[in-house]
């Protein structure tokens, strides 16, 4: 993978175009910043809570594995494919409106596993949510 950014953000401009109907777009999560060391994206509250009007925990999740993913397939490069094997979260605050960011970073980047941290906060820069991914990388199977 080349190092310039504006590659780094089209290839995950190429991941995001694979399925138009992913989880990614539902939720409104749009990355604005990639790179081998460092990914962001934003998070619209709105459409993404639960009963009580707070951001879902689980949104908050998606986020930070869309992330962790990304940045897995961006170091694993075109001919590889990851999946996440698990993932972790610990919710610190609630947010009722507004976007949130996440901003994933590398733990651990290997030839088979990769890990990442995650961190998302509100508006005001006040931490809502830390996750931590870990993703398996594959040869790309025939015809992937």
């Amino acid at each position: 993978m080349s190092s310039a950014p504006q590659d780094h953000l089209s290839f995950v401009r190429e991941m995001e175009a694979m399925n138009p109907n992913s989880l990614l777009h539902r939720m409104g999560i749009e990355v604005t910043e990639a790179s081998p060391e460092r990914l962001v994206a934003t998070m619209p509250v709105e459409g993404n809570t639960q009963p009580y009007g707070l951001l879902h925990g689980g949104a908050s999740v998606v986020l930070a594995e869309t992330l962790g993913s990304m940045g897995s397939a961006l170091h694993a490069g075109p001919d590889r494919i990851v999946v996440g094997t698990d993932i972790n979260a610990t919710h610190h605050r609630a947010a009722r409106s507004g976007r949130v960011t996440g901003v994933a970073t590398p733990l651990s980047l290997g030839n088979t596993l990769c890990s990442w941290q995650i961190v998302v906060t509100d508006e005001e820069d006040r931490l809502l949510c830390t996750s931590r991914i870990t993703c398996l990388v594959r040869q790309a199977p025939p015809g992937a």
